[in-house]
């Protein structure tokens, strides 16, 4: 009897030591821009800004990029679901400025993938790096985004990145194109006043004059101007031998088309980029256009990639536009990943990700396996492999694919 009370008293003092132990804290974010908590059960939300009513790339198909790479993780992350919160940009300033105010006044969300246009990305960037958010694109490519020679762009912002090329590239490579392989040293260029067209003009005079050309004449359109003639006239009589326009529909259709009517653009070749990469564009001009030159990124070709596109046909009932597909649905993922690295699970359940930690993850990213090559992100947010085809248009009824596969000249810059 006493050595049953014995027993019953030492562990009476155990259950009573126990209770007065130390409890355990909760977590402490000490984050120095804060963190997003998200209860057991709750999505984690990722913000999707994509042009889905302007003119420029569409982006319908960059937000169904990024639904396929949430259907790939079986539509969780870290044990939770995730949810994305749209908004359209509609590839302007205004449009930037409007989605990044929508999605940053929910504190939940964790990150944002988009924009489409360099336009929107400008807008948008100074609102979203306040809000202590990163916001990674997959087809904002003006240099001014993130960096020009190495040295910050004008509107870089704290939390951007792109895994999409660095524009200052695709000038420097239609400069190299014009100068050695065309043979053309007289060039004028027709920008939109935007910090994607813009920035390829830029980065464009800078290669020429360096390789020893010259810019006879520098010009500005306005989004929306149909008539074109007096801008073309100043080019033929500019003496140019190239004309280089990196703008979009429907103002690239009309420089093509009209150039047609001007009789010394029959010896002016014609340049642009893949802003004018659309059927559309190839369908308005027809046999007006064959002879143009773009400047395009190279696409994924690797199996991983073909994997992709029978996923995205299988889902959508047809292709992606081919191009900025993989480098949409590789952004979704370099951010899933940069959450799933820094986010914490508290004793309470709740998942705790801070803000600095994710957009230095990202920032330090190396070696990252995607659909487009291995990303590396450098410090001003560039994580991109950035490489570029000079392509002709020499039968518009073969359409993108004939377009694509009439590879003129290839420029590696990483190599």
């Amino acid at each position: 009897m006493a050595r049953r009370e014995s027993l019953a008293l030492l562990l009476f003092v155990a259950l009573l030591l126990s209770g007065c132990g130390p409890a355990t804290l909760p977590f402490e974010c000490t984050d120095a821009i804060g963190c997003v908590e998200i209860p057991p059960g709750e999505p984690i939300k990722i913000g999707v800004i994509q042009n889905l009513s302007g003119e420029g790339p569409p982006g319908l198909f960059m937000v169904h990029c990024v639904e396929l790479a949430v259907d790939d993780r079986g539509s969780q992350l870290l044990g939770h679901p995730v949810e994305l919160v749209g908004a359209d940009s509609a590839c302007s300033g205004e449009g930037g400025t409007m989605a990044a105010l929508k999605i940053t006044a929910d504190s939940q969300i964790v990150g944002i993938v988009g924009p489409s246009c360099s336009g929107e990305a400008a807008a948008a960037m100074e609102i979203v790096s306040e809000a202590g958010l990163v916001m990674i694109s997959g087809s904002s490519t003006a240099p001014s985004l993130t960096s020009v020679g190495g040295e910050r762009g004008s509107d870089w912002q704290p939390g951007f990145l792109r895994t999409a090329q660095n524009d200052a590239l695709a000038g420097r490579a239609a400069a190299l194109f014009a100068f050695q392989e065309l043979g053309k040293r007289r060039a004028a260029t027709i920008n939109v006043g935007d910090p994607y067209t813009q920035g390829l003009t830029d980065t464009f005079r800078q290669t020429l004059v360096e390789l020893g050309g010259q810019l006879v004449l520098d010009a500005t359109v306005n989004k929306g101007d149909r008539d074109m003639r007096p801008v073309l006239n100043a080019v033929a009589a500019s003496g140019a031998e190239l004309l280089f326009f990196p703008v979009y529909e429907p103002e690239g259709d009309y420089i093509v088309l009209q150039a047609a009517a001007v009789e010394p653009f029959e010896q002016i070749a014609l340049m642009s980029a893949e802003g004018l990469y659309f059927e559309t564009f190839l369908a308005e001009v027809g046999e007006a256009g064959v002879g143009t030159y773009l400047i395009l990124p190279t696409f994924a070709q690797s199996p991983e990639y073909g994997a992709f596109l029978s996923r995205y046909e299988a889902k959508y009932q047809e292709p992606p536009l081919p191009i900025y597909d993989a480098t949409t649905y590789d952004a979704a993922n370099l951010l899933f990943s940069a959450i799933a690295a820094v986010a914490a699970q508290g004793n309470e359940g709740t998942l705790h990700i801070g803000r600095q930690a994710l957009r230095d993850a990202l920032y330090t990213t190396s070696g990252f396996q995607g659909l487009t090559g291995t990303l590396t992100c450098d410090q001003y947010g560039d994580c991109g492999v950035a490489r570029f085809n000079a392509t002709r248009l020499d039968d518009p009824v073969a359409g993108l694919e004939g377009l694509h596969a009439n590879v003129i000249w290839t420029y590696l810059p990483d190599e």
